[in-house]
């Protein structure tokens, strides 16, 4: 009897700008996943072992990465808006083009991405759009 798919292995055979909507991948080990440009809304990444993993254009829309470890892994073009980064380890990360931004819901200042506590020494942040951001380290382009 064959097993289930891991969730890496899920991810990985979705095809471009495919929606996943509040899916919960908290804990897990996505290590090394690579994706095609997922349209990722209310999902939990809490605590999820991204490293090295490539999630290049991919859309993040209320997602819960607090406390999740993103060394090393590319977010190239990336978007997130109204996402919680707090406590995320991005050192290292690819975050070229990327956008952190928030979400309009009508009610300022609800909707806003939150990078309080968020570590991104060694990050590649050229390109980088950050409005609506809290927490934007000092030091780095953003807000």
């Amino acid at each position: 009897m064959p097993s289930a798919p891991t969730a890496r292995q899920r991810l990985a055979a979705l095809g471009s700008y495919t929606a996943v909507k509040g899916e919960d991948f908290s804990g897990q080990d996505l290590a090394s996943a690579r994706t095609s440009q997922l349209w990722f809304t209310r999902c939990l990444f809490v605590g999820a072992d991204l490293r090295h993993a490539t999630l290049d254009g991919c859309r993040f829309i209320f997602c819960d990465l607090s406390g999740a470890d993103l060394r090393g892994a590319s977010l190239r073009g990336a978007s997130l808006s109204g996402c919680d980064l707090r406590g995320a380890d991005l050192r290292d990360t690819d975050l070229t083009g990327a956008d952190f931004g928030s979400v309009n819901t009508g009610v300022p200042p609800l909707g806003l991405t939150d990078v309080t506590g968020a570590r991104f020494e060694g990050a590649a942040l050229r390109d980088v759009e950050a409005e609506g951001v809290i927490g934007w380290p000092p030091g780095h382009r953003g807000p």
